[in-house]
């Protein structure tokens, strides 16, 4: 078949090499059909492309659409919450506001009228629509609106919800249009009693109205549509104003009966919205919007925001008619390409062996890239090694730096035994000489012992110095800090700094490298003793706690980490000390993550700064 395609080739290149065996394979028959299956394949791929597109089109604009709602939705339902948290406090304080106690207990004109004012400006200064007083009967004898032609001093709400409500349970909220106003708002109502008991006799109810054209005005902004629906399904809020006072389904006669009853809707209609729903689309009229939910602390209120499904349609509609575009042009051009490869009939053997050749170089440029791709490979695996290399020579200098610090103590620890030893050697030597064996003996016993206690400290001080290259294990939690105040705890004593250690569980083991987690220790500790150095009545706290994370807490009564270094505290070459490196905390924070853990920064009992260590218990 490959001889047979070579064959037409190279008669298209040059029509004049056509002889008998030629026109026996480009026979006119064979190329007309394969340009036909050709086509056919063209078409059969714009088709599945056309309705692959379209579906992926509006799987696109339906995963849009939900994100830009539920968005929308919760930064709408955050103003709301915001508006609502601003004025519900409001009503509280002023129950306990002596002049309200004082209108309602004597109800003379002249406690009313000063009370008049005061509710007006505080109205002003708050931005409430309007705060009135009524009495025990629900007459209004005082109100923020008392200068108005719409004033409420005078009018009873006997009738409404939220005074019967108050009365009986001490506040109430009701969302409402005005009887006298005509405008609707949020009416926020609480009981005053007598004396501010609560067990006192109840004088009346303050209540506060909230309107929020203006937050309606915010959520007109949005390109969606947001709603307020009370537990009828009743429209309170809109950004679309002919949507309010409408239902979100029809109303039984029950519910138009109580609200007549109550006139929190004074007159409107309440006629249920045109509404189609089709899984989370829902079409309004002509619209089509996408539905999300929020609760909203009004009671027995959600916020519905409805965002127009049509604009994200026509966006994923669009890319996917450009991309069909693209793919029709593509397929043409194949097409056409075949077309001309099937009328020029050409071939020779030159361009079989020069496919053969391109084959080969192609196959010498795939192994080469491979070749490539192999050793990119094994220098990133390199890279990882010099760079865990690194870490830990980093890990392992900085340990180095730390034992220059502490060499001092440590020589003090040893001179004090070494000097012993020479008294204890020449007391036996002369206890010998004048055949005392038994006290030649007990000072050889004390120099043995004291040997011993160098030994440890040498031994702590190499094992600190060495490599750690063990891997991960249980490491007793004592042992580790036995270790490290063996390297740094003379250091504490020689500046005077008074070292507290509690464990509380001194047989707990934690999933570490002992040599790693004293380097921790030893610089969490060095840190604090340069914090309180000089400071009279210096103090560091070491304190363990058990559990799942096992936490070493290391605190100071130092000046504490400034604040602006606080967020970039383990980054290296940061630090707050003249003399710093800052590579201390960044190592540190390192190992503990490599043992699975963390180091933070936690408040210090002692007032100074102080640092929490989180381990795995073994």
């Amino acid at each position: 078949m490959r001889n047979t395609a070579y064959q037409i080739i190279k008669v298209c290149n040059n029509p004049h090499m056509i002889d008998s065996r030629d026109s026996s394979v480009i026979a006119p028959v064979t190329g007309r059909r394969r340009l036909l299956i050709a086509v056919a394949a063209g078409l059969a791929i714009l088709l599945l492309a056309g309705f692959g597109l379209a579906h992926w089109a509006a799987g696109r604009a339906g995963a849009q659409t939900a994100v830009e709602a539920q968005q929308n939705a919760r930064a709408h339902a955050s103003l709301l919450e915001s508006e609502l948290q601003k004025f519900r406090l409001l009503p509280r304080v002023l129950t306990e506001f002596p002049d309200v106690r004082a209108a309602l207990a004597d109800k003379s004109d002249a406690a009313s009228r000063r009370l008049d004012r005061e509710l007006e400006q505080l109205a002003t200064r708050t931005d409430a629509a309007v705060i009135y007083v009524l009495d025990a009967d629900g007459t209004t004898i005082a109100a923020s609106n008392w200068q108005s032609p719409t004033s409420f001093v005078g009018e009873n709400y006997r009738f409404r919800p939220y005074f019967r409500d108050a009365m009986q349970r001490g506040d109430a909220e009701l969302f409402a249009l005005g009887t006298v106003s005509g405008r609707p708002g949020l009416y926020l109502a609480r009981r005053v009693n007598a004396g501010g008991d609560a067990d006192g006799r109840a004088l009346g109810v303050i209540v506060l109205k909230v309107e929020f054209d203006k937050l309606e005005t915010r959520w007109a902004d949005s390109a969606a549509t947001t709603l307020v629906t009370d537990a009828a399904g009743i429209v309170v809020m809109s950004s679309a104003p002919r949507w309010r006072f409408r239902s979100f389904g029809a109303l039984s006669a029950r519910d138009r009966q109580r609200l007549r009853a109550t006139r929190s809707y004074g007159d409107a209609p309440l006629d249920p919205l045109p509404l189609r729903r089709t899984g989370d689309v829902l079409r309004i009229g002509d619209q089509s919007y996408f539905q999300v939910a929020e609760r909203v602390s009004l009671p027995g209120s959600t916020l519905r925001l409805l965002q127009p499904a049509e604009p994200a349609r026509a966006s994923a509609n669009a890319t996917a008619r450009v991309i069909f575009l693209i793919l029709l042009i593509l397929v043409g051009a194949a097409i056409v390409s075949l077309l001309r490869l099937v009328e020029r009939q050409a071939l020779r053997q030159a361009a079989h062996e020069a496919l053969e050749r391109e084959v080969a170089a192609r196959t010498r440029d795939l192994r080469a890239a491979n070749d490539e791709l192999r050793q990119a490979s094994e220098r990133q695996a390199e890279t990882d090694r010099r760079y865990r290399a690194a870490r830990e020579e980093l890990a392992q200098a900085s340990r180095l730096g730390s034992i220059g610090q502490i060499t001092a103590g440590v020589a003090h620890e040893i001179n004090q035994p070494v000097a012993a030893i020479r008294s204890f050697a020449e007391n036996a030597l002369a206890y010998l000489g004048r055949s005392e064996g038994d006290k030649a003996r007990a000072n050889l016993d004390h120099i043995v012992a004291l040997t011993a206690r160098v030994g440890a400290i040498t031994g702590e001080l190499r094992n600190f110095a060495r490599r750690a290259t063990a891997p991960l294990g249980p490491v007793a939690l004592q042992s580790a800090i036995d270790g490290t105040l063996l390297l740094i705890g003379d250091r504490l004593r020689a500046q005077g700094i008074a070292l507290d250690v509690e464990l509380a569980n001194p047989a707990a083991t934690v999933h570490a490298d002992r040599v790693r987690l004293e380097q921790i220790l030893v610089n969490l500790l060095q840190n604090a003793a340069d914090a309180v150095r000089g400071l009279e009545g210096a103090r560091i706290s070491l304190t363990a706690h058990g559990g799942d994370p096992v936490a070493i807490d290391i605190c100071d009564n130092g000046p504490g980490v400034p604040a602006d270094l606080k967020p970039q505290l383990f980054t290296p070459f940061v630090t707050g000390r003249p003399d710093g490196l800052g590579l201390g905390l960044a190592i540190a924070s390192d190992i503990a993550k490599a043992f699975g853990g963390t180091l933070s920064i936690i408040p210090s009992p002692l007032g100074g700064a102080g640092f929490r260590v989180t381990l795995r218990p073994a």
